[in-house]
Order: C-alpha cells, then structure tokens, then sequence
C-alpha cells in the first residue's frame, strides 16, 4: 500500500512538472499542446468516463494520463523537463492543483452527450 502511495505521489509531481513545461517556451508548440491537454485532463475533479462506470471509471485514469505523461516527457527537452520537475517539487506541498477550465470542457462534452442521447431517444419514440 505504501508503494501505491509513493507512486501516486510521483506521478502528482510529474503531472505538476509537465504542466510547468508546457508554459515554457523552450518547449515544441507540439508538446506543449500535448502537455496542456493531458495536465487538464489529469487535474480536472471531473473524468471523461465516471468512476461510478464499472472497469471503464478506473481504465481511463490508469491508461490516458500515464500514456499522456510518457509521450510528452519524451517530447520536452531533457535540461527543461529536469529544470521543472525541480520547481514541481518544491511547489507541489503547496498545494493541489485543479484546472477548472478543463472541468468545464468534460461538463460540456457530458451536456452534448446528454442532449445527442435526447434527441435520439425522442426520434426512436416517435416511431
């Protein structure tokens, strides 16, 4: 349990480093895009699949953000990604970071589900 606990913590740390790559400029425009995106989706208090999804909930955590965190710590420069993995260190007992932006953006997506599921549901009655 501890090394669950240790594991968490690192990847918190990575999660806060690559957000502070990618508001460098020393980083590709590509990576940086890559970055925000996979930070917001990391931090935002709202999935894409809700846990409450049996296998699914959990599967898009322990896949999309570990995969997301790989390839941009292969797309930042190794001298950036050191510089801030450091600042994330000494930033993260701070406090956690919650990107509420990208809240909005999973709440929209879940809206526009609803109203598709709606209007298809309301097409399939009328028959």
């Amino acid at each position: 349990m501890q090394s669950l606990k240790q594991l968490a913590r690192k990847l918190k740390k990575e999660t806060y480093a690559i957000y502070l790559a990618s508001i460098d400029p020393r980083v590709p425009w590509y990576a940086r895009m890559l970055a925000g995106v996979t930070v917001a989706y990391a931090f935002s208090p709202i999935d894409l699949i809700p846990d409450f999804i049996p296998i699914l909930g959990y599967l898009d955590d322990l896949i999309i953000v570990p995969l997301g965190i790989w390839l941009v710590i292969k797309m930042i420069p190794p001298e950036v990604l050191a510089e801030c993995r450091e600042k994330a260190a000494a930033e993260i007992d701070r406090g956690k970071p919650i990107n509420r932006a990208a809240a909005v953006v999973i709440i929209a997506i879940w809206i526009g589900l609803g109203i598709l599921a709606a209007i298809w549901l309301k097409q399939i009655f009328k028959r």
